[in-house]
């Protein structure tokens, strides 16, 4: 299994935090967000991962050269993350979209425990992780499913027919990959494919094939938007490495 993690934005919605970093280099109790995802693949057994970069890359490039040990780690560079949203980032790496892999959101934090979940769960094909609450809001990338397909996914769908979200993690396995390898060089083609997010196109490939969804409730993670949810993350992170210190003791 190949992780992809879409880290060539910078952040902005998180003001003055991401003037000279971008997001992904933001400091969770004493490791970045980088960081805390490529522990989490490397504790998982996922030993190659894809970073797409974009806004100071040089300074993810850099922190990837600091660390010791974990999957073996290469950069893509995506030129156009001031101009296209993250449809664009895996097309720059659509290459890399073969086989069995993940792509994961460069915003997002999740728990061992629910990686592991996500690794082990055999669907074929094209599988959107979800999780569920009670309400959803705005910003949340609600997903409408029925008995673990996906029917729709977006950002505005109508509240009364939302009963998930997507946590920003996708598994590919058994054609899957290649599958929306091909819709993605297709949607970037199209007058506002530079202005799509990939669920977007994930959303699409649903309407007329099989995309399927996997229920992690009760496992935890967190995304990265806002200042009030880095916070929540350095909470999170901390909860998470007191259980790990425990654990080994």
């Amino acid at each position: 299994m190949k992780a992809i993690i879409l880290s060539a934005g910078q952040g902005s919605r998180l003001g003055h935090m991401v003037d000279d970093r971008p997001k992904c280099l933001i400091d969770f109790n004493g490791r970045t967000l980088l960081d805390r995802q490529l522990d989490t693949l490397e504790a998982n057994g996922v030993d190659e991962t894809v970073v797409v970069t974009g806004f100071h890359d040089e300074l993810v490039n850099e922190a990837i050269r600091r660390r010791s040990g974990g999957p073996n780690v290469r950069t893509i560079y995506n030129p156009f993350y001031k101009v296209a949203d993250n449809t664009g980032s895996l097309f720059m790496a659509r290459e890399e979209l073969s086989g069995d892999c993940l792509v994961w959101n460069g915003d997002t934090l999740v728990s061992r425990t629910l990686m592991q979940r996500v690794l082990a769960n055999p669907q074929a094909g094209i599988c959107v992780t979800i999780d569920r609450k009670d309400s959803y809001d705005e910003d949340d990338m609600k997903v409408v499913e029925e008995g673990g397909r996906l029917k729709a996914i977006g950002k505005r769908l109508p509240l009364e027919k939302v009963n998930a979200e997507s946590i920003g993690l996708l598994a590919f396995r058994s054609g899957g990959a290649e599958r929306f390898r091909e819709a993605i060089d297709r949607a970037i083609r199209t007058p506002e494919g530079t202005t799509i997010w990939y669920l977007r196109v994930i959303h699409h490939i649903a309407q007329s094939g099989e995309v399927w969804t996997f229920d992690i409730k009760g496992e935890e993670w967190g995304e990265v938007d806002f200042p009030a949810d880095v916070d929540a993350a350095r909470q999170l992170t901390a909860r998470w490495d007191a259980a790990e210190k425990a654990r080994a003791a």
